[in-house]
């Protein structure tokens, strides 16, 4: 298989539905070999947060000296991100040849009358592979969706189990009620293993302790009480975390103190349980933690930010940050939606901090709303609302709407925020430097 015929292989699986359960998965990984079996992992399920969290219990990690996987999702910039060791992703040949391997055991599966493993499955499996054929000391693992149904929910050598956020997002397959889905991301905890929580609402923290005690597992929450003197910042952002004085994080975004005060207590537990990570070690990795596309500055001159909130809770967060860095700035928006997240309670959440907001349509995405259809449904609370027929458009169209001192802020489906960064840092970053604006 090459690329083409990678992608190619993935779209038409993507379309053939979804088998609940974990059999399938198993019996794919059973067919390879069981490579999840020879590898540990820190397996982190939430709704938000799960990407910075594990971003930044990566990067200690690299920085303590271990091999590190990473399995993450969704992807900004290219299929191959998803699967990474020690933060460079899963190589081309390996990707082919792996695909190729997959593949035949799919065919075999099918041909004894078994279902086709999902794309989801079959990628899981790829990085299992990936990550023992490289070695790796430990794996850093999200989730996808849910927690005790999801593919990622067969690995048995827990290092630690992670539960970031958990609010409303995915109801029609986790739940209706933010108790019902920390169920479902709980089914995480293995029995007798490690637990560590972001603070939760009453309901939810709740579900997770009977989860832990159900399962013999001792389980520790971050605590806004421990955080103390913060300094935010759209560069820099400076912090105090129990007995640790001074940390630092690059992220930007009110939450990202939060989620860097769940990697603090994660590795703690893992220093522990055989992973340790020295003081001096834990700090350079959180200073040096990259996630693009949450609360990320593209540009100055107007201030570019790239955002990928999608659903209630995640909508909360980046309006408390717009309100509190850019109170008295002129304020353009970018919106794109998918059509089964809750786009009303996003609009809801965010639109009164916009002087004018852009629509978009996630491009190649049959899930995509159309930037007409949001434009619509923004259109009867919002004065100021514009459909784009692309996102060369939106981006052009904000540019002149911002003038040199407003803030860009695009936000949305991950799905194309990827795109609208390497417009921005690329052709309309290089038309600014030209007419001598700062990036």
């Amino acid at each position: 298989m090459n690329e083409r015929e990678v992608k190619e292989y993935i779209e038409q699986v993507s379309g053939l539905g979804i088998v609940p359960g974990l059999d399938n998965i198993r019996e794919l990984c059973r067919r390879l070999g069981d490579p999840q079996k020879e590898l540990c992992f820190v397996h982190i399920a939430g709704t938000n947060g799960k990407g910075s969290v594990s971003a930044y219990v990566s990067s200690a990690l690299q920085e303590a000296g271990y091999r590190v996987g990473r399995y993450i999702s969704p992807v900004i910039f290219e299929y191959r991100e998803r699967i990474q060791v020690n933060g460079r992703m899963i190589t081309k040949k390996y990707l082919c040849q792996g695909m190729e391997r997959i593949r035949a055991v799919c065919e075999e599966m099918t041909g004894r009358g078994l279902p086709q493993p999902t794309a989801f499955e079959i990628e899981t499996a790829l990085g299992f592979l990936y990550f023992k054929e490289k070695h790796c000391d430990i794996v850093v693992l999200e989730t996808g969706m849910g927690g005790a149904l999801d593919a990622t929910n067969i690995v048995e050598d827990t290092a630690v189990a992670v539960i970031t956020s958990v609010s409303m997002d995915h109801m029609s397959f986790l739940g209706d009620t933010p108790e019902r889905i920390a169920e479902q991301k709980a089914g995480v905890i293995k029995c007798g293993r490690p637990v560590v929580s972001a603070w939760q609402s009453p309901e939810v923290a709740e579900v997770l302790r009977a989860r832990a005690a159900e399962q013999g597992s001792p389980i520790t929450f971050s605590s806004p009480e421990k955080l103390g003197h913060v300094h935010y910042g759209l560069e820099r952002q400076r912090f105090d975390y129990g007995d640790r004085k001074g940390l630092e994080i690059t992220l930007a975004g009110k939450y990202q103190v939060e989620n860097a005060a769940v990697a603090v207590e994660v590795l703690d537990v893992l220093g522990e349980n055989g992973f340790p990570v020295s003081e001096a070690q834990l700090r350079r990795g959180l200073v040096k933690t990259k996630w693009p596309g949450r609360f990320t500055v593209l540009r100055k001159h107007p201030l570019f930010i790239v955002d990928g909130a999608h659903n209630e809770d995640a909508a909360k967060r980046l309006g408390e940050s717009v309100e509190f860095y850019f109170t008295n700035d002129k304020i353009i928006y970018i919106i794109g939606m998918l059509r089964d997240k809750d786009y009303e309670k996003v609009i809801a959440l965010t639109h009164a901090h916009a002087d004018d907001i852009v629509t978009v349509t996630p491009p190649d995405n049959p899930r995509a709303m159309s930037a007409y259809e949001l434009a619509q449904e923004i259109s009867g609370i919002h004065p100021r609302v514009t459909a784009a027929d692309s996102l060369e458009e939106a981006v052009e169209m904000s540019l002149l709407l911002a003038g040199r001192e407003g803030v860009i802020i695009a936000f949305g489906s991950l799905s194309y925020l990827g795109r609208l960064i390497k417009l921005v840092e690329g052709p309309f970053g290089k038309a600014a430097d030209k007419n001598g604006r700062s990036k």
